[in-house]
């Protein structure tokens, strides 16, 4: 079965999370995701939509799997490398991608989000945000620069220093996402919304963005991720012990 599902909507692309029950992001489904993009790139498509759910939108990364990995360090690096490979994908693709997020977005879920062009967002209790202190994780500086360029550095600085995962409603007037719009309607306004986008004039539209999301793209660099420092971190002992509290509430 595939763990990214790719629906046609006539020019646009509709790439479907679909590892049940919350699209955890483990290497495979990771992997699947970039080559989503580029397999829908090469078929013609001039914009995309990234979707996920039912009320799970992507629950981040699969903090189990990770933690199964153990001292086994190359595996754990080749792991966070396929997420990080997955967002460079989804931000230096050359065309529009909307996320859909019908549902919760934390940690590598809003990761995916913010390398998107727009975010529509599910009305209702659901919650997005960059939550990796919580789990005794540090955010890399590349990742702290996509939030804070969608919502100014010391609201971001807030967030981040936090952990704080905030409801649609929040995150609409945060600017972190762009709209709201009901569970049902999520991926319809994303289309729409591209639409939009696509009636412009295609190669002033296509190189203005580029421009605009230059930054998003830089912030991905290796140099500004620094997986080497981030591995070194997770194996801290207060990181260690937020993991497992993490994995011992998932288990129950």
């Amino acid at each position: 079965m595939a763990l990214v599902e790719r629906v046609v909507h006539g020019s646009i692309h509709e790439l479907r999370l679909a590892r049940p029950p919350v699209n955890a992001l483990d290497p495979a489904l990771c992997d699947e995701l970039a080559r989503a993009i580029a397999d829908a790139i090469a078929a013609g498509a001039s914009g995309l939509v990234l979707s996920g759910g039912p009320k799970v939108f992507s629950a981040g990364l699969d903090v189990p799997h990770l933690v199964s990995l153990g001292e086994d360090r190359a595996a754990l690096t080749a792991s966070w490398e396929a997420f990080f490979a997955a967002a460079r994908a989804l931000a230096r693709a050359p065309v529009p991608v909307v996320a859909a997020i019908a549902g919760h977005a934390p940690a590598g879920g809003c990761v995916l989000a913010l390398c998107c062009d727009y975010r529509v967002m599910a009305e209702g209790p659901f919650r997005i945000g960059l939550n990796e202190t919580q789990v005794g994780l540090v955010a890399p500086e590349g990742i702290q620069h996509l939030l804070r360029r969608v919502v100014g550095p010391y609201r971001a600085e807030r967030l981040l220093v936090a952990g704080e995962l905030v409801d649609a409603e929040r995150a609409l007037a945060l600017g972190l996402v762009d709209e709201l719009a009901n569970l049902d309607g999520v991926a319809v306004r994303a289309r729409a919304w591209l639409e939009g986008v696509l009636a412009l004039p295609r190669q002033p539209m296509l190189e203005t963005r580029s421009i605009a999301r230059a930054d998003l793209v830089a912030a991905l660099d290796p140099e500004r991720i620094r997986l080497d420092h981030f591995i070194a971190g997770w194996y801290s002992p207060d990181t260690q012990a937020a993991l497992r509290e993490l994995v011992a509430r998932l288990g129950k």
